[in-house]
């Protein structure tokens, strides 16, 4: 089941992972959720996987939300579990150790955004649109929507998105902070292929501290950010990577990081 509704694929550290129900607009059913959480799991217990790309298949869709017709018969404590499935892998996707770069080729609604959300990077075609239409169904957003666009977005554009539930361009996405570049659809893999080879080049650790101090700290006072990035900081001068990304600047080359 896992090796149809999502796919996965290895180039040069980087790991694209596909939602493959491009019949479906890739919506996101049980299913599929848990295909996705395996897979991310996978992702970060692999040490030779340096960044990971995420994207839908088929020209339509990122994902164009969950699935409703799944939905449509669930009782309140079933809805309330699915909540907590799809919560529970945007939370892994958010705090994985390595980079994430959403690949939004098409619609990212509802679930979908909520995907991409989760991601650290939002590289859109600007042919994609965006949204959080579940008030035109009755309900609210339920991967972690509300708070992670509020987070992105602020309080206004926030409220927009869910109260009118109206699609909005990726440019204004751009605008609005929701989405970290818009490019041409046409060159929507090659951008995203570079901008993952450059992550994949890095210091791995580096990398991770990165990801670690911009979570924790966006979620703590000023002060204890502070102290938490001193001490990534410090940690760095432990590792291998710091000591030839050092040496390879004052000999005037590129240099190799190994992850130690």
């Amino acid at each position: 089941m896992s090796e149809r509704l999502v796919l996965v694929a290895d180039d040069a550290g980087i790991r694209r992972i596909t939602v493959n129900r491009p019949d479906k607009l890739n919506a996101l059913n049980a299913d599929t959720l848990d295909a996705l959480q395996t897979a991310f799991d996978e992702a970060a217990a692999d040490a030779a996987v340096r960044v990971v790309v995420l994207t839908g298949a088929g020209p339509k869709a990122f994902v164009a939300g969950a699935d409703i017709a799944e939905m449509a018969d669930l009782r309140p404590t079933e809805g309330r579990d699915f909540s907590l499935r799809g919560q529970k892998l945007m939370r892994t996707i958010e705090t994985l150790p390595k980079p994430v770069i959403a690949m939004v080729n098409g619609f990212a609604l509802g679930g979908g955004l909520e995907l991409a959300m989760g991601c650290h990077l939002r590289i859109a075609a600007d042919s994609a649109k965006v949204g959080q239409p579940e008030i035109n169904l009755g309900l609210i957003p339920g991967f972690g929507g509300s708070q992670r666009l509020l987070r992105l977005a602020g309080r206004s554009a926030t409220l927009e998105l869910c109260l009118l539930g109206t699609p909005i361009t990726a440019e204004r996405a751009l605008q609005l902070g929701i989405v970290t570049r818009v490019v041409p659809a046409a060159e929507l893999e090659a951008e995203t292929l570079k901008i993952a080879t450059q992550l994949a080049a890095s210091a791995p650790l580096a990398l991770r501290a990165t990801l670690d101090v911009v979570n924790i700290g966006g979620e703590c006072g000023i002060e204890e950010g502070l102290q938490y990035e001193s001490a990534q900081f410090g940690l760095m001068f432990a590792t291998d990577d710091m000591r030839e990304g050092t040496r390879a600047f004052v000999e005037r080359r590129k240099p190799a990081f190994t992850g130690h």
